[in-house]
């Protein structure tokens, strides 16, 4: 899967990440679409490079999916650390 790919799974996952944990966050509802899209890129990245786990499965495959929804809760939960606010 090219960047193009994994920055349009990044919205919907960025969308779903919010749903999971919703609450105010600074910046709103773009920063948490930015939030989606880094760590959509950043947990496919990772699963591949550290986990062997590879995410390039296609855009419609469950693993890929599952990292890119992983990817961008994870990176949610450390900027809601990192800016101190929390829901």
């Amino acid at each position: 899967m090219n960047i193009i790919a994994w920055i349009i799974l990044g919205l919907i996952a960025g969308a779903i990440a919010k749903a999971i944990l919703p609450g105010n966050d600074p910046g709103g509802i773009i920063v948490t679409i930015i939030v989606g899209i880094v760590g959509s890129v950043l947990g496919g990245f990772l699963a591949q490079e550290v986990f062997g786990i590879s995410g390039n499965q296609g855009f419609f495959d469950l693993t890929t999916w599952i990292i890119a929804i992983l990817g961008a809760i994870i990176l949610l939960v450390i900027y809601r650390l990192v800016t101190g606010r929390r829901a």
